[in-house]
């Protein structure tokens, strides 16, 4: 591919709009919007720039995300995880040296857009994504403390910040500023439960504001916000500061890139049919970064829980996002001076319970269950995250998890005397030619299946066309870990969605548990399309292809 090519493909181009919805992609954004609005304030004031930093970034690098990634139903803004990246470049540089950072990680996202880096998230174990993310849901809650008790303290490190609140409020406690944060917490999780499509969080902070100045409550509120956009300038950072500046920047960018396509490829799970293109999503975050500080933000990413409520309310087109953006512009051009009354501990209540829907129990649990490798590089990932930085949090995770994955493909390397096949004696592709001439499509993973190798193979079965039963021979696989078996459930999810039936033959004992932990084993056994022999799923594949090619096209095959 020449370079103008690869150029064009990280550019808009009309088929973006094509699949624009104008009944369902605007409601979806006002939603969305309703969620992010009280989202995005948290993230500005927990940042140290203060709220109106979080709207502008919602504003800004929501439209130009919205419009330049790689991602239809994607949706962009300041984020729990940055605003931990940002908390200490705000108190050694200020705002000019979070505008420094947030250019230089624009600029460094875009030319990793350019080199096509974004494959190489595939490589990032779901052990070290699901450790990171409980770390971060931790800082967040952490850093909410002062707010969420109404004292004034200040720390570099978080657990020093909240032991400081602690030990603040115990030596003059203050109740209004908790009472109100609990309540908060209290109502978004009981609406989360019992409605969830209702903006939980927007509804708990309008009954919070609403005590707070009819009763009199006395609670610390926002303050000032500008009803506009501020207007664009460039960074007075000396020189002399770039060398600071430059690792928190490559911290920033690779946080973003990070979350923006895990972000992408959970939304690619909740959509029919929709696969991100990653490398213009990278340069698409990239822009969006470089012009959000500009205008007094912070640097943004893609924000999972606002994209699954934009994929959720019914978004079709990137329409929705940039929906979303225009929607929070309003707000800030027409309800600044409401906003501005909103209770400090109301936005804490907000982030705490944004923090707790972080943390997924059942991946927890699910991982847990896998193997002690994973849950081991799990709580490391968390623990260096809390401790460190997110940054070395994902390398020191990464690094373990290569190792516990090397040690366990050593554990099963073995030398055997194997016999054929007994499916198929002779030779080998004539069966195969016979089973596709009925629409069956026999495959034989061999090797270990782990977080390095699973997705090479295992995303081109999503693939497959003019097939109506898909054999996976699973007896020569010698190593399977959470991501492999995580990916494995993804392709057959992918290709039951569209129609084509996956049977499992010749599964090991010891990869069942980590196929039961992550519900693969028990729904296919619950589907009968799990067998101990190949030769079981060649004759019930046959017979599912015959009954599919004689059956009605409304009718279903058990």
């Amino acid at each position: 591919m020449t370079t103008g090519a690869r150029l064009a493909t990280l550019l808009p181009r009309p088929s973006d709009w094509t699949r624009a919805d104008l009944r369902r992609d605007p409601v979806a954004g006002v939603m969305v919007g309703l969620v992010a609005l009280p989202l995005a304030l948290g993230f500005g004031v927990s940042s140290g720039l203060g709220a109106e930093a979080g709207l502008v970034t919602a504003v800004v690098a929501g439209a130009i995300a919205a419009i330049f990634g790689g991602s239809r139903v994607q949706v962009s803004g300041p984020t729990g995880a940055m605003t931990v990246v940002l908390v200490p470049i705000v108190a050694a540089h200020g705002a000019d040296g979070v505008l420094v950072v947030g250019l230089l990680a624009g600029v460094i996202l875009i030319g990793l857009g350019c080199a096509g880096a974004g494959r190489f998230i595939r490589y990032v174990p779901v052990p070290v994504v699901e450790g990171f993310t409980v770390g971060i849901a931790a800082i967040i809650a952490l850093q909410q403390l002062p707010a969420a008790l109404g004292v004034s303290v200040h720390a570099d490190k978080v657990l020093v910040l909240a032991a400081r609140a602690v030990a603040a409020w115990v030596a003059s406690p203050a109740w209004v500023s908790l009472l109100l944060t609990g309540s908060v917490i209290g109502v978004i999780l009981v609406v989360a439960r019992l409605r969830p499509t209702w903006p939980g969080a927007l509804l708990a902070v309008l009954v919070a504001t609403v005590a707070n100045q009819f009763l009199d409550l006395g609670a610390p509120t926002i303050g000032h916000i500008p009803s506009g956009l501020p207007a664009p300038h460039l960074p007075t950072v000396p020189f002399g500061d770039l060398d600071a500046l430059l690792l928190p920047a490559v911290a920033v960018a690779a946080l973003a890139a990070l979350e923006s396509l895990l972000s992408a490829t959970v939304a690619d799970g909740m959509s029919v049919g929709e696969r991100h293109q990653s490398d213009r999503e990278l340069t698409g975050q990239g822009l969006a970064n470089l012009a959000a500080p500009l205008f007094g933000g912070i640097p943004a990413t893609a924000a999972i829980a606002r994209t699954a409520v934009n994929v959720r309310a019914g978004a079709t087109s990137r329409l929705a996002a940039l929906v979303h953006a225009l929607f929070l512009l309003a707000v800030v051009l027409v309800a600044a001076r409401w906003v501005a009354q909103i209770p400090l501990a109301a936005l804490a209540g907000v982030l705490i319970a944004t923090a707790v829907h972080m943390v997924r129990v059942s991946s927890l649990l699910a991982l847990a269950r896998a193997t002690r490798g994973d849950a081991l590089v799990l709580v490391v990932t968390a623990t260096a995250t809390l401790l460190f930085d997110l940054v070395t949090a994902v390398i020191v995770g990464v690094l373990l998890a290569g190792v516990v994955a090397i040690r366990q493909t050593a554990l099963t390397a073995r030398l055997h005397t194997t016999p054929l096949d007994d499916a198929v004696p002779g030779d080998h592709r004539v069966e195969e030619r016979a089973l596709l001439d009925d629409h069956i499509v026999a495959y034989r993973l061999e090797g270990p299946l782990f977080f390095a190798a699973a997705h090479d193979f295992l995303l081109e079965l999503s693939d497959v066309s003019d097939v109506r039963v898909v054999i996976l021979r699973m007896s020569r696989v010698t190593t399977l870990d959470a991501t492999g078996a995580h990916v494995l459930a993804d392709t057959i999810g992918r290709l039951e969605g569209r129609g084509v039936t996956v049977l499992l033959s010749g599964v090991r004992t010891g990869h069942e548990r980590v196929l039961r932990g992550l519900g693969v084993h028990d729904r296919l056994s619950h589907e009968r399309h799990l067998f101990a022999t190949t030769p079981e799923a060649i004759d019930h594949a046959r017979l599912h292809a015959s009954r599919t090619e004689h059956r009605p096209a409304d009718d279903t095959v058990a």
